[in-house]
């Protein structure tokens, strides 16, 4: 007499990957969903970011130099090639963008995510919020613009135009390459590092803090007015990625604000040759900086509840038992 039932008997499933977290995140807790969150993905994320973009940039450097030889340029003081202020300019700006590509990577793994996931909860970069973002903030920029005219010059800059030619020229260049470095700035500190921070802390404020230092702190120390413009900035984008779920608010912001100081020093004479930053603003400019960004971030919270973007990551629904297919109604 056998006891063999009639019924086919199945294997117990035993998940070979991690289960993924059903629950809704924010931004800075995206590294969290997937299950696989470590916390030594992000440290050694980091460390592998920072050799690959040493690497990246000195591969950069080495083409740039060899470039300029080629052509019979100079050499600057530091040894590298002399392509002129415009040729500078762009190279400066390709070797922030470089970045971009590397942070992608560094999310696929070590951080082990879809690389959209450092974009957005939607792990998409969204048009339409990225839209309604540069909307809002082309009131403060100009407000911005109007302003700054007015104040008085803190730079050994000339007020000589460069001329109709020139300007375009630069313009054209400044406008294909600022959005790429504007962008991979924000997706290495609002991005990766908000995310990193964030992958052990709850608090949006504690995510935020540490990014908004290092980005002040990556524009140099020139003046303790122009720090705190930049500390004041890091923390406003930082927020704002976190309330409206993604970059794209914080990425507009970037991008006008350095369209803006670039095309500034573009129309006049010796303006791209001047290695002055936002942290050497004086303290009328960058009060009127913070200013600015702070009605930025209060058009874009009053479009947020108008609009609503999604904020919170899609829940997830946990895997079928191996065997036991879903019943259906």
């Amino acid at each position: 007499m056998t006891n063999a039932s009639p019924y086919p008997v199945y294997p117990t499933a035993h998940p070979a990957a991690p289960l993924p977290d059903p629950t809704p995140h924010p931004y800075h807790r995206l590294d969290r969903t997937t299950g696989r969150h470590r916390w030594w993905r992000p440290l050694v994320g980091t460390v592998l970011l920072a050799l690959a973009y040493f690497v990246v940039l000195l591969v950069l450097l080495a083409v740039s130099y060899g470039l300029g030889t080629a052509l019979g340029a100079p050499e600057l003081p530091d040894g590298g090639a002399d392509l002129g202020p415009l040729g500078n300019t762009a190279m400066d700006l390709v070797s922030l963008a470089i970045a971009l590509p590397l942070v992608l990577l560094a999310t696929l793994w070590p951080a082990r995510r879809a690389a959209g996931t450092v974009t957005s909860v939607t792990g998409r970069l969204r048009i339409g919020w990225l839209g309604w973002s540069l909307l809002a903030g082309l009131p403060p920029i100009l407000l911005l613009t109007v302003i700054a005219f007015f104040l008085p010059g803190g730079s050994d800059e000339s007020d000589t135009w460069v001329g109709w030619h020139s300007f375009l020229t630069a313009l054209a260049v400044l406008a294909a390459l600022v959005p790429l470095q504007a962008a991979a700035e924000e997706y290495v500190f609002r991005g990766w590092l908000l995310q990193a921070v964030g992958g052990f802390v709850r608090s949006p404020w504690l995510a935020v803090i540490p990014q908004a230092v290092l980005f002040a702190a990556a524009h140099g120390w020139g003046t303790r007015w122009g720090f705190l413009g930049l500390l004041v900035n890091g923390l406003v984008m930082g927020l704002l990625t976190i309330r409206t779920g993604g970059l794209e608010a914080a990425i507009v912001l970037h991008v006008l604000n350095n369209l803006l100081a670039f095309g500034v020093s573009a129309a006049v004479v010796g303006g791209l040759s001047s290695d002055e930053t936002a942290a050497d603003a004086p303290w009328p400019l960058a009060l009127t900086a913070m200013a600015t960004d702070l009605l930025y971030a209060a058009l874009v919270l009053w479009l947020a509840r108008r609009r609503e973007p999604q904020r919170l990551s899609a829940p997830s629904t946990p895997p079928t038992p191996y065997g036991h297919p879903a019943r259906t109604a």
